[in-house]
């Protein structure tokens, strides 16, 4: 049971207690004149007198959190379910947080707007996702704790001086996805072992896919693979992205980790399927509506991390002396029936190492 319960068994004994009083004290007489009043009203009249002090205290001792997200809510459901549990397994139950919830829905533009309004509610901790969230939540405050999650390179972005020591009011986990690129590269080729030439569709405007693109030219020769970039800014650059790849022969595709992208999945995976493009995402959600194979962070355990963050922050920790923590827990997904209508058959050890595959 979390803090506010036993707050509020306290503020009830005492009630109850003032009660039983307040009715031996005025017990009925038959000395008096007027009808006295009864057992049963003065409780009544006692426990509503008691009741807005009660349900103040309990309003009083909410604790406010804000999270705040590029992405869209449906989207972020089944995160945003792993971080709440998070916060219950730690003690906090509703009666002790409030979380105030700001989704961008793919419009980048509307982030400082948000950040701006969630600073005016006086959070004490702001869980950010995604670099341009975090940008936007560090310029609106400097004084209110941020725990960002999935920035490839915090101490690039200007968020943190070190992932030992940040030195700021942010503080939380790396998504290091640039080093999970090679992994990617190699089920992808494992998968496809014809496949000659890679596309990468990455957003330009995401310093983590510029990494990504890096890591991935690193990692080609060794795979005897030739990379093809090809960039979409926005939703509305998905369709020329692929129309290059046709034209350029692209033989599969890996797909870099980016808001838009998540957004406008079921678009990627439609184009990759019509192409007949093998594509290799970092997150379930794109194997779960027809993309073929995701490897990347376990986004449960993630959150599970993050409101081990904010428990630290909400007891007095300051998010400087908190170092920067990265994912330690990976999972694969494979889509068998995508596999099929590709004409591909997955090796025996992609499937074994799965944590789930689709059929």
């Amino acid at each position: 049971m979390g803090p506010g319960f036993r707050r509020d068994c306290e503020i009830w004994g005492v009630a109850i207690n003032l009660m039983s009083t307040f009715v031996s004290v005025f017990r009925p007489s038959g000395q008096l004149r007027d009808a006295p009043p009864t057992r049963r009203r003065l409780l009544a009249t006692a426990g509503a007198l008691l009741l807005p002090r009660v349900a103040g205290a309990q309003i009083a001792q909410r604790r406010r959190i804000a999270f705040f997200d590029a992405r869209s809510r449906p989207l972020m459901e089944p995160t945003f379910g792993a971080f709440r549990q998070g916060l219950r397994a730690l003690g906090y139950g509703d009666e002790d947080i409030a979380i105030e919830e700001r989704y961008a829905d793919g419009h980048l533009e509307r982030l400082p707007d948000l950040a701006a309004a969630l600073v005016h509610l006086a959070p004490k901790v702001i869980v950010a996702t995604g670099p341009a969230a975090v940008h936007a939540a560090k310029q609106a405050t400097a004084t209110i704790p941020i725990v960002m999650v999935d920035v490839a390179d915090p101490v690039g972005a200007g968020f943190v001086a070190s992932l030992a020591h940040p030195d700021g009011n942010v503080t939380g986990l790396a998504n290091l996805a640039q080093e999970t690129v090679g992994k990617r590269l190699q089920l992808l080729k494992t998968a496809t072992p014809g496949a000659e030439r890679i596309a990468i569709l990455l957003n330009p405007g995401n310093q983590g896919n510029i990494l990504q693109l890096q890591a991935a030219r690193q990692a080609a020769p060794t795979l005897r693979t030739e990379l093809l970039s090809v960039e979409a800014g926005s939703a509305d650059d998905i369709d020329g992205a692929f129309a290059t790849m046709v034209r350029e022969h692209a033989d599969a595709l890996f797909v870099a980790s980016d808001p838009v992208f998540g957004l406008a999945g079921g678009k990627i995976t439609g184009l990759a399927a019509s192409h007949k493009l093998p594509a290799i995402y970092q997150s379930r959600e794109f194997v779960a509506v027809g993309g073929l194979m995701s490897y990347g962070i376990d986004r449960d355990d993630l959150f599970r991390q993050v409101a081990a963050y904010v428990d630290k922050l909400l007891k007095g920790a300051k998010p400087a002396d908190l170092p920067v923590e990265q994912p330690t827990r990976f999972q694969l997904f494979v889509n068998l029936k995508t596999a099929q209508a590709l004409g591909l058959t997955i090796p025996p050890a992609i499937l074994a190492g799965a944590d789930e595959v689709i059929e």
